[in-house]
């Protein structure tokens, strides 16, 4: 019995494994780490309504980590359908005003229309319990996305995936350099990099939640656009440097989601 158990779960091990080897790469961002630390910062600064609304919904399952969910399903094709929720490509050199109209002009799935539509639909009262899991968990983890720079950028190199590099003598790409080794080489587990960076005074907190959502998006662009410029050199040999000169960067993008996350559950929950 207990030989063909363990059969049963590495087979279904395997398959999870080989299923996120064949997802496409360009709709996965911040990784599991950076996404949970968004979403950790997020759940700190609640107010008591949002947060018990919030648990009401999610049970035990804290927001952390149930900003992974929109990637883990990737694995199931019934899902499908979500791949294009998670980011937004538009044309290079945007300013605020072009970039706030093309967003509002783009009638095709993308992660700021279905934002927006996520925010809509959880603040009806009356949504089915099923439909508000699913879509809070959606609303998390698109949250974080957009604050991945990649996910938000220029059209023509999928969000950065084909923009070749060398990360520590190995190949890479700047979408993956984003998503999670910049994270991976700090060696902090998604609490101890909370701990680590969530300092932030009121101001800030209300300066970056009074924008609107596509300021959001214009944020990240902006962000997205220099660091195209800076890797339009082909094959770059990237380690300790680009580190050091991007951590910043790196840990404020983190906040910013975070704290804009934590804005809107509490629009959505908290009032």
């Amino acid at each position: 019995m207990r030989v063909k158990f363990l059969n049963n779960l590495f087979h279904v091990a395997a398959f999870f494994i080989v299923s996120l080897l064949f997802l496409p790469a360009e709709t996965f961002a911040w990784g599991m780490s950076g996404h949970r630390i968004v979403g950790e910062i997020a759940g700190s600064y609640l107010n008591p309504k949002a947060s018990r609304e919030i648990k009401k919904i999610l049970g035990n399952e804290s927001i952390a980590m149930s900003s992974n969910w929109a990637d883990f399903v990737k694995s199931d094709t019934s899902f499908s359908y979500l791949n294009e929720w998670h980011y937004v490509n538009v044309d290079k050199g945007l300013n605020a005003e072009q970039m706030a109209a093309a967003l509002q002009n783009d009638t095709g799935v993308n992660a700021y229309s279905r934002l927006n539509f996520l925010i809509a639909q959880l603040k009806n009262k009356s949504l089915p319990q099923n439909e508000k899991l699913m879509y809070l968990r959606l609303l998390i983890h698109i949250v974080g996305d957009i604050h991945q720079p990649f996910h938000v950028s220029a059209k023509g190199d999928r969000g950065g995936n084909d923009i070749k590099l060398t990360w520590f003598n190995q190949p890479s790409n700047a979408h993956r350099l984003w998503d999670e080794q910049l994270i991976e080489l700090q060696q902090l587990s998604y609490t101890e990099y909370t701990r680590a960076i969530n300092f932030t005074t009121g101001t800030q907190r209300n300066k970056w939640q009074a924008m609107p959502v596509s300021s959001w998006f214009f944020d990240s662009y902006q962000v997205s656009e220099v660091l195209h410029e800076e890797l339009k050199k082909p094959d770059q040999k990237l380690s300790y440097q680009y580190n050091f000169s991007h951590l910043q960067t790196l840990n404020e993008q983190l906040l910013k989601g975070g704290v804009r996350l934590a804005g809107l559950l509490n629009e959505i929950f908290g009032v």
